[in-house]
Parts: structure tokens; sequence; C-alpha cells
């Protein structure tokens, strides 16, 4: 008997899930750990965003292009007060929004298919297709994780131990969604 063969759809959304959920999330997450409140919401100047708005816009988007736009909930994003939020809005409230958030992504990626990924969206303007919305999601995430330690790294002056080659040992152990 032939193993079941799984589908690029299905290869596909568990990529997503697994770069959100396991992957940028955890990162954020140590990343909001480590930093002060102070480093949270610490701008470099005025046109920059902080730590705290990259995680609030990182909320925002997630849940306008996958949880509303694909999940089917209302989407009530007020894009402009992610930016000029000036804090502080707690850690602890960060952490649980974007949690949540990424939690709530990842379950609505899971019950996708191929038809819901060839399905025509309009977000923010925008005519995407699912899958252009679930591409554009994980490619902003990345983007801004990136941003995020980025400046985790200037204030705290160490390696995050983040990134390491195969066969290279761990230098930090994984975190678990619930140890921040």
């Amino acid at each position: 008997m032939r193993p079941k063969q799984t589908s690029w759809v299905e290869q596909f959304l568990t990529h997503a899930r697994h770069s959100l959920g396991e992957h940028q999330l955890p990162r954020i997450l140590e990343c909001l750990k480590r930093l002060s409140d102070e480093d949270i919401w610490w701008r470099p100047h005025s046109t920059s965003n902080s730590v705290g708005n990259l995680v609030l816009h990182l909320s925002g988007n997630v849940r306008q292009w996958i949880i509303s736009s694909l999940g089917g909930k209302p989407d009530r994003r007020q894009r402009d007060k992610e930016f000029a939020e000036r804090g502080p809005v707690s850690r602890r409230a960060l952490v649980t929004r974007l949690r949540s958030t990424v939690v709530e992504a990842c379950r609505v990626l899971e019950g996708l298919g191929a038809q819901e990924l060839r399905r025509a969206h309009s977000i923010q303007g925008f005519q995407v297709t699912g899958f252009q919305a679930v591409t554009h999601v994980l490619e902003h995430f990345a983007y801004h994780t990136g941003q995020i330690i980025f400046v985790a790294k200037l204030k705290l002056g160490e390696d995050l131990g983040f990134t390491r080659l195969p066969g290279e040992k761990k230098r930090q152990s994984r975190l678990s969604l619930s140890q921040v």
C-alpha cells in the first residue's frame, strides 16, 4: 500500500502555520521578553516605529488579511492607530494580542483548501487570491520580525541565538508559545 501523498496545498499551509507560529512568533516573543518596557517603545527618531508599534501592526495585518478576509470574521482594523500608539501598552498585552492573533490565524489556515486559496478577495483595496493573501502575510511578518530582532540586538548588544547552520549545536532552547 502506497502512503498518502501530501498535496502542495497541504504542504504550503503547513509551512505557513509553521513559519508564523513556530518560527517567527517565538522570536518576537523572546525579544519582547528580553527588552525593557522603555526599549519596547523606543524609536530612533519620530519617523521610525517602535517594537511595540510593529507588534500592534503585525497583529492588525494578520487579523485583517487572514482572520477577517480568509476566515470571514469582521474587519475592524484601524491601521493608523497601530503606528500612532506611543505606549506604553504593556508587554503582557502585546504578547497576548500577538499570540492570540497568530493562534487564531493558524486555525484559519488549517481549515483552508485549494478552493479558498484560489478565491479572490479585496483587502485594503488590493484584489488578491487567498494564496496571495497568505504569502503576503508570511513575507510581511518575516520582514517585521527581522526589524524587531535588529532593535533587540541593538538595544541588548548581544547575539540572540536564533540562527544556526545545519550541524551546529543549538545556542538557545526553543521557546514554546506559553513561555513568554
